[in-house]
């Protein structure tokens, strides 16, 4: 398997600061995620709790609800890649998607069964799974090749301040309202909104997709072959990943099943996203300069460490520790698996790279999710992280036994 590196190494040898100069609409599009996030980690901080205790539902009914959400965001990821391709209007799609999550948000409120939390959670993520792939290859689209991994790098960091922001804002009116988290859950709709006017206003399609599409032509399943090998083994192996790392809803439920008062619940998320947030940008610069077989590895093991540390926990503090450890895999391994994804396919068929990339990941993650619920209910808490450990543990072995047999260009490292 192999990344792509930039053509021009000096340039970036050059320039090694933290700020890089990258196009206003790559700083755009980080704070539109950055909004957007921190309205739904808001929600998704208070959800599972939610709909265990207001709600009533078994841990195997919030795998499930969470699995189904992020395999229908999969799903219509790569629909919406393959028509962002096809018409070459990424930022139309993405509107479109910020758009039906920003709606949605006003439900979660007025839920009062499992029924209407599943339809939000739902439309929720087929928004995410709208915007998700054309503004993935928007970034691309918009960023220097030699500043790409930086470029997903910043957007992955202000998406993880947002994701930071949003429980602590759970934290404060959940004290605020006296634990009403019905009252809470409003707080989140300002947010979304505010992400799809930013969305409409600081971000502009390259004049690059303008002039392709002039000349667009239907995209045919021919089209899938000219995603070469590499590029499917970069999601075979995000698949491999996602199915080591269940719903981060498991993460909330361990933190109040060992004694996190329910006010307190989103802190680990804000564990969790403060150290995703630190980290993401410089791994996305790292990315751009070394083998990304050494970062998946070190994300890998870090991954393990995570699992082992929220299975023994049996204090909050122990568990927030853990947090921190699943915060830094993510940083090392989310940006550097999107430039991959970039890196190996085709300029025109990027959209529907991503979007087969992301169907494949949430059938991985809803798979996942399920099984993470069924070990929780019948063996306990530990079992399902101590499964994700072993797994992450048997994809690190495979990931440092595999080696490419071609020999990769001048311009590429082994990952």
């Amino acid at each position: 398997m192999t990344s792509l590196q930039p053509s021009n190494p000096e340039s970036i040898s050059s320039n090694k600061g933290f700020y890089r100069k990258l196009p206003k609409g790559i700083w755009a599009l980080g704070f539109v995620s950055m909004f957007m996030d921190s309205s739904s980690e808001l929600v998704h901080s208070l959800l599972p709790i939610f709909m265990a205790t207001t709600l009533g539902a078994s841990m195997v009914t919030i795998g499930i609800v969470e699995g189904f959400a992020e395999a229908a965001a999969a799903i219509t990821k790569v629909f919406s890649g393959v028509i962002s391709d096809y018409f070459q209007k990424r930022k139309f799609l993405a509107v479109i998607g910020y758009g039906l999550a920003a709606i949605t948000k006003p439900i979660f409120p007025l839920a009062t069964s499992i029924g209407w939390v599943f339809g939000a959670r739902f439309v929720d993520r087929i928004g995410k799974g709208i915007r998700g792939a054309p503004r993935d290859a928007l970034v691309a689209e918009i960023a220097p090749e030699q500043l790409r991994g930086a470029a997903y790098g910043l957007r992955q960091a202000l998406d993880s301040a947002g994701a930071f922001v949003g429980p602590l804002l759970a934290v404060a009116f959940m004290i605020w309202f006296a634990n009403d988290i019905k009252a809470v859950l409003w707080v989140a709709v300002l947010p979304a909104f505010i992400a799809v006017l930013l969305l409409i206003v600081g971000v502009r399609e390259p004049e690059s997709l303008v002039h392709t599409a002039a000349h667009r032509k239907l995209l045919l399943l021919n089209d899938a072959k000219r995603l070469r090998l590499r590029y499917w083994l970069v999601v075979a192996l995000g698949a491999v990943f996602t199915l080591a790392r269940f719903s981060e809803a498991f993460l909330i439920l361990r933190a109040q099943d060992v004694g996190l008062a329910i006010g307190y619940v989103p802190v680990i998320m804000i564990v969790m996203n403060v150290v995703y947030s630190i980290f993401a940008y410089p791994a996305g610069t790292a990315a751009d300069r070394i083998s990304a077989r050494t970062l998946l590895l070190m994300g890998l093991g870090i991954l393990v460490v995570a699992d082992i540390v929220l299975a023994i926990a049996a204090s909050p503090g122990i568990a927030l520790l853990g947090s921190a450890f699943w915060g830094l895999h993510m940083a090392l391994t989310q940006g550097l698996l999107s430039k991959l994804v970039a890196d190996t396919a085709p300029a025109d068929l990027r959209g529907t790279a991503f979007g087969i990339f992301n169907l494949v990941s949430g059938g991985a993650l809803l798979l996942a999710s399920v099984i993470a619920g069924s070990l929780w209910n019948m063996f306990g808490a530990s079992a399902t992280f101590i499964a994700g450990a072993s797994f992450a543990a048997f994809a690190a072995i495979g990931l440092l036994l595999y080696r490419p047999n071609a020999r990769v260009t001048e311009h590429s490292k082994e990952i």
